[in-house]
């Protein structure tokens, strides 16, 4: 039996809804890393279908290397404006404007597939898809600019 401090202690290391944690720990016996990966692939499911929903808002992250040879300008775009007000969409922002300005993609194509710099198990397109699960909306990256000394 899956208690209610379980449910509690997955929602706060995943953050999708309780009852989407409570089903896939229900269904994995309590194993954790196989909940997770029953709510990482309802994530991208939701993504799926939300794909063709407009993302007419959002926001623009600005992100210098300390060293202030390397900045980025990143567009990432979400449904609503309560969405952009997000710490977890703030978050992305930042951390993919981080990731452009190591990485240095050419466009969105090499952007998407790139390994995250953060965590490699994971590609940018998952981990965007992994927040359009948690927060229910369409997310998609914009515009970026990459400039460096």
């Amino acid at each position: 039996m899956i208690t209610a401090e379980q449910i509690k202690e997955f929602r706060q290391k995943t953050g999708f809804s309780i009852m989407e944690c409570k089903k896939a720990l229900e269904e994995t016996d309590g194993d954790i890393k196989k909940a997770q990966k029953i709510l990482i692939k309802k994530g991208a499911e939701k993504a799926l279908k939300k794909s063709g929903r407009e993302a007419g808002q959002g926001l623009i992250e600005p992100y210098i290397h300390n060293n202030g040879k390397v900045g980025v300008i990143l567009e990432l775009n979400c449904e609503t404006d309560f969405v952009s007000r997000n710490e977890e969409f703030k978050a992305l922002a930042h951390d993919l404007a981080m990731h452009i300005a190591a990485m240095n993609p050419k466009n969105n194509e090499e952007f998407l597939v790139q390994p995250f710099i953060k965590d490699e198990t994971k590609t940018i397109d998952d981990l965007v898809k992994e927040l359009i699960g948690k927060l229910g909306e369409n997310i998609k990256i914009g515009k970026f600019v990459r400039l460096a000394i």
